[in-house]
Formats: structure tokens, sequence, C-alpha cells
């Protein structure tokens, strides 16, 4: 399994912007992906991006597109998420996941989560 540890949640006003990190150790497959899910109060937990290890080909939900982007380090092995014009909708926690397959429906391994809030 991949061992992953997520950073740069916080609390933040509607309009800001937050930096979302995840380093990653042990095996990435590089045919899959990595990315982010949320999961907000109330709520099942949802896609938010996914990055191909290989060739940083991108997917987003729709509800983050313009906004959002996921980006890669392979030196570092660290995937992050830049988030922009943040919304009271957006408060959730924040899952890394490593090893996502194609589908963006199963997952290899999960992080702890970071909370993000974001006041309106």
């Amino acid at each position: 399994q991949v061992q992953l540890v997520e950073s740069g949640g916080g609390l933040v006003q509607a309009g800001d912007s937050l930096r979302l990190s995840c380093a990653a150790s042990g095996r990435i497959f590089s045919n899959y992906y990595m990315g982010w899910f949320r999961q907000a109060p109330g709520k099942e937990r949802e896609f938010v991006a996914r990055i191909r290890w290989s060739d940083s080909g991108t997917h987003y939900a729709n509800s983050v597109k313009g906004r959002f982007a996921i980006s890669r380090d392979n030196a570092k092995n660290t995937v992050y998420l830049q988030m922009n014009s943040l919304k009271a909708e957006d408060t959730a926690v924040y899952y890394c996941a490593a090893n996502i397959d194609g589908s963006g429906r199963n997952v290899g391994s999960w992080g702890q989560g970071t909370q993000v809030t974001v006041s309106s």
C-alpha cells in the first residue's frame, strides 16, 4: 500500500484560496491516478480531481472545474490541489487517494483527511 499524508487545510473566507498537499510513500502505479475526494457533513464522499501519474492527464468534478487545479511533482512524490475562489459548499474533509483506476471509483490507498472550512 501507499502511505499518504495530507496537509494544507484550514479555515478561510469565501473567495479565498488554499493549496492542499499530499506526500506519498510506497508504490505508485504509473498507469493509475492519484487524486482527491471530499466528504461534506451529511453527504457521501465525492470525487474532486485526479491526475494520471504517467502523463499528468487530469479529470475534475464539474463543481470544481475552472476553480481547482491538480498537479504532481514526481521527484517529491507529492500531489497538490490548488483551490481558488472557494465557496461555502466546498467545506468538507478532503482525502488524498492513490492508485485510483481509470473508472475513478476504485481507490488503492486513502490518506487521513484534512479539513477545509469556507465561511461566507
